[in-house]
């Protein structure tokens, strides 16, 4: 029923951060920005041989080097010594081809003059930028070594050494006793391995590296199994190519290398990506449903006393707490500690109620969940906090699903698990399309998706 085909090419593409992104375009746009800037102030004409110089400015300074982690000393260096460079082959190739007299020299030297001190510039704003993000409470990581052993120690170091300057260093776990394990690492020991999940789960542990010999499998594959019921992105170093793979990738991190078991799909350039099209989408759907809406809260209004909009609890990203809001279809309204899902025939929905449901148009208003920031267009269906707490005990790697914000739509939504989940095989069915989404994710499955949920909200009666 399951598509593994993409487990061992995705383990290989790691996605762009979206700091190396900005930076592989940042320095041919200034480059070439800057000449059109100082022939436009010395009243230059762009003629052909301006065009054909800034097009070959831009193949030979693209992509532009990340100069962001760099010391300033460093990438102002660096920025000279390769801004000289192209400026030597720019001139032989004028001088080859015969063709400097084309080019006024006001413009050269001042554009040779200008454009370093520019990249300079951006490069301190970039660092300005990245320095105020990693500052911020919700860019804080916190992380955990499973395995004190010199191994361990490295992946230690390397994360406290972290140029992203995000995240923070917490402690260790390791079974073994003080004698077996470095030296440094018994003051900062918080635990043994049968600690790890629950100490994730109580202090909000983000990222967990296990650093364990190959020949610990089977505590590994415990380990794994009680980690995978929180929202924490798991590693293991150097390589774990038997077990099952979220979004599995490998990576560089200051010369150790790291493999990613369990980790979101929308990172770096993939989330930038993820949040453009979601704010794009949701914004055009808003302005296209407008009347709809207003049709369908006059509707609720005059359906049954109350409110229009039934705001929920739901788990979110990383498993944190948000609201979402629907247009009421019940004359009860359920958000506690126990919550009954909706069945067929249900007494608490109203005949417009059930009307709104069965067409998912009581899911509307969750478009400005979406602009937000609180949810996605397409994603896992967010389920009540009550059901959370039951469902992370009884399915493995439950809580996986919300290592991405929830969706209006789903995979699992198109694929027929709709509505409502009156068995575990059901919700664990619905949990496995979840996970493979993850595995497999790309805008144009996203697309893909939104689509045939159009179709559903036609043709599909599942929902109560």
């Amino acid at each position: 029923m399951f598509n593994n085909r993409n487990y061992n090419r995705t383990f290989f593409n790691a996605p762009q951060s979206v700091t190396s992104f900005v930076a592989a375009f940042l320095e041919p746009a200034i480059t070439v920005l800057t000449y059109l800037a100082v022939a436009a102030w010395f009243d230059e004409p762009i003629q052909r041989a301006s065009m054909t110089l800034c097009l070959l400015v831009f193949a030979l300074t693209f992509p532009g080097r990340n100069r962001f982690v760099d010391r300033k000393l460093e990438a102002a260096v660096d920025i000279t010594t390769s801004w000289v460079s192209m400026l030597a082959i720019l001139g032989l190739c004028g001088y080859a081809t015969n063709s400097l007299y084309f080019f006024d020299s006001r413009v050269v030297l001042t554009w040779a003059a200008l454009t370093p001190a520019l990249q300079w510039v951006a490069v301190l704003i970039g660092r300005g930028i990245i320095h105020h993000r990693s500052n911020l409470p919700q860019a804080r990581r916190r992380a955990i070594v499973v395995g004190a052993g010199p191994l361990g120690g490295k992946v230690a170091r390397a994360l406290q050494s972290n140029s992203d300057f995000t995240t923070e260093f917490v402690g260790y776990f390791d079974d073994r006793t003080d004698s077996r394990v470095l030296p440094e690492a018994v003051s900062m020991r918080l635990g043994g391995l049968r600690d790890v999940a629950n100490y994730v789960y109580a202090h909000g542990i983000h990222e967990v590296y296990i650093t364990l010999p190959l020949g610990s499998q089977p505590r590994i594959v415990q380990l794994l199994e009680a980690v995978q019921g929180t929202t924490a992105s798991l590693y293991f170093v150097p390589d774990v190519f038997g077990i099952s793979i979220i979004q599995g990738r490998l990576q560089d991190m200051n010369g150790v290398p790291v493999v990613g078991i369990c980790e979101t799909p929308f990172t770096g350039t993939n989330a930038l990506v993820k949040r453009v099209s979601d704010i794009i989408l949701a914004a055009i759907i808003l302005v296209l449903i407008s009347p709809i809406l207003l049709a369908v809260a006059i509707g609720v209004k005059l359906s049954s006393p109350g409110p229009i909009i039934f705001k929920q609890k739901r788990n979110g990203l990383d498993g944190e707490e948000i609201i979402v809001y629907k247009f009421r279809s019940m004359r009860v309204m359920d958000n506690g500690a126990v919550v009954k899902q909706a069945t067929k025939g249900d007494p608490r929905i109203t005949r417009f109620g059930a009307f709104i449901r069965k067409t998912s148009l009581d899911e509307l208003p969750q478009f400005i969940n979406v602009l937000q920031g609180r949810m996605s267009i397409v994603g896992p269906r967010p389920h009540a906090v009550a059901h959370n707490e039951e469902y992370r005990r009884l399915i493995k790697a439950y809580m996986v699903r919300h290592k991405v914000k929830p969706g209006i739509t789903g995979w699992a939504q198109v694929n027929g698990y709709r509505g409502e989940t009156e068995t575990l095989d059901k919700m664990q069915a619905r949990v496995e399309y979840d996970l493979e989404y993850l595995r497999n994710w790309s805008l144009a499955l996203d697309l893909q998706i939104i689509v045939r949920t159009v179709r559903v909200m036609v043709f599909d009666r599942n929902a109560y």
